[in-house]
């Protein structure tokens, strides 16, 4: 039978937790205090123990980190109600078994103890003492259940050498999320190293990422070391993965293999040393059902797996975000002395499709439209307002028959360079139709809506029609 410590200084926290584990057959002591807690171990050491972190007198992380110097090492749990990302570190730094939030579910208490009554005898393999702290732990800020799972996670995977996929829609923080995991990080002193290629001009992607050597193509007067040599020592971050062109992901991923970059016009690969961080916005297995990403590379970047929730997911932590997003406006201009409850109550109500980052904008525009009074809920911009259509809308069915199309196109083995032409035969005619009936026939409005020239639109149509261009006028049809 394990004999278990509970540390806490409410007084119903431990008669709960005494019984609700007496009832699972172990030998539980409680102390209120941590001076309590170090007598309770020397009278009776316990296999396993419970720490809240805010005790009278010295705190529950100061008492870990005396029992682990005083050579006590059996495993312990961290309770606390006020969890941010730098408690979820200090935890870890500590040697804490796990890391649990107020109000827990009594399952989850059992469940943990459970594993940490396992472990006793295992010769445990963490090293969390090269954690670096940051001065601010708190850019990523929650008091949700979700967001504390989320610091736990990053607080047990910085100190490693993991590589980590970081998932959640757009603006839910994944570049926060990922500075955190290079701060916390035993390369904290090296580089950070964001890299988006997806918004990069294809033709030079692997020049900016590889580097080139001097006369390797057009323009390349000088050797240039790329962005992964940049992040030697430090942390490379790909932000939206998803979005690296497929013949650059071939490539990345003997780099990832081999450990070696191979600059644009050299023989000689070059040995790197940094970590990866890649976020994706939605579904990994999603992408590479759909071919944009590929299986063997996500393998590589998801090491371990940290998914951010939306913020319609953590509706309790819109008061805290609100807060200190209305604390950085006011420094940056704003005039808002605080926010009234009904516009926290509209605040909630709202469903945020841009997430944390649409909520700092609508505070930001509150701030200074609220003229030095209290944000009201007419100050916030109406909801959606941002919501705005683009090609990230175009329905999933599409998508996918263009995919299946492109599949079966593949499958046949083409021989000739004219895949894109065929797939503008298929995909054009349906859209210049609707549009055209949009427009009543009018081709020059058919052909503003497109995006096209007039001329390039005459000559399409007419070619669907085996006319010549010049048969067809320039003006309504």
């Amino acid at each position: 039978m394990s004999h278990v410590l509970i540390v806490d200084d409410e007084e119903s926290i431990c008669w709960g937790l005494k019984r609700l584990l007496g009832e699972e057959g172990y030998d539980v002591t409680v102390a209120a205090s941590a001076e309590e807690a170090f007598s309770a171990v020397e009278r009776k050491p316990p296999d396993l123990a419970m720490f809240d972190v805010r005790l009278p007198g010295i705190d529950g992380l100061t008492a870990l980190e005396r029992l682990r110097r005083a050579n006590h090492n059996f495993p312990v749990i961290v309770v606390t109600a006020y969890g941010n990302l730098d408690t979820a570190v200090r935890a870890v730094e500590r040697g804490a078994f796990d890391y649990l939030t107020k109000p827990f579910d009594l399952e989850q208490v059992v469940e943990v103890v459970r594993r940490a009554s396992a472990s006793l005898g295992e010769k445990s393999n963490k090293s969390a003492t090269a954690v670096r702290l940051g001065d601010d732990g708190s850019e990523l800020l929650g008091r949700s259940s979700a967001m504390q799972e989320v610091f736990k996670r990053i607080a047990l995977v910085a100190p490693t050498e993991s590589s980590v996929l970081i998932v959640g829609e757009s603006g839910s923080g994944k570049e926060l999320a990922a500075r955190a995991l290079h701060r916390y990080s035993r390369r904290a002193d090296g580089p950070f190293v964001p890299i988006h290629l997806g918004a990069l001009n294809v033709s030079l992607v692997e020049s900016e990422l590889f580097g080139h050597m001097r006369g390797a193509f057009t323009g390349a007067d000088y050797d240039r070391p790329g962005l992964l040599e940049a992040a030697e020592g430090g942390t490379v971050f790909f932000d939206e993965a998803a979005d690296i062109p497929p013949s650059v992901q071939v490539k990345l991923l003997r780099v990832l293999q081999q450990r070696e970059v191979t600059r644009v016009g050299d023989v000689k690969p070059r040995p790197c040393r940094f970590r990866v961080v890649a976020a994706v916005n939605r579904d990994p297995a999603e992408c590479v059902r759909e071919g944009v990403l590929r299986a063997d590379l996500l393998y590589r970047l998801a090491g371990f797996e940290i998914r951010l929730p939306a913020l319609k997911e953590r509706v309790e932590d819109i008061p805290l975000l609100a807060e200190r997003f209305l604390r950085e406006a006011c420094a940056s201009g704003g005039t808002a002395r605080g926010i009234s409850a009904a516009a926290v109550a509209e605040l909630k109500r709202r469903t945020w499709a841009g997430n944390v980052r649409e909520l700092r904008n609508s505070i930001e525009q509150a701030a200074i439209l609220a003229r030095g009074g209290l944000i009201e809920p007419d100050h916030l911009p109406p909801p959606g307002a941002y919501e705005i259509a683009g090609p990230l809308d175009v329905p999933e069915g599409v998508r996918q028959a263009v995919v299946k199309w492109a599949e079966a196109a593949m499958a046949g083995n083409p021989t000739t360079g004219d895949l894109h032409e065929r797939l503008l035969k298929v995909v054009e005619p349906p859209l210049f139709d609707v549009v055209l009936r949009h427009t009543l026939g009018n081709r020059a409005a058919a052909a503003e809506l497109l995006g096209l020239h007039r001329a390039t639109l005459r000559k399409k149509l007419s070619e669907r029609r085996g006319a010549k261009p010049d048969d067809d006028d320039d003006g309504e049809a």
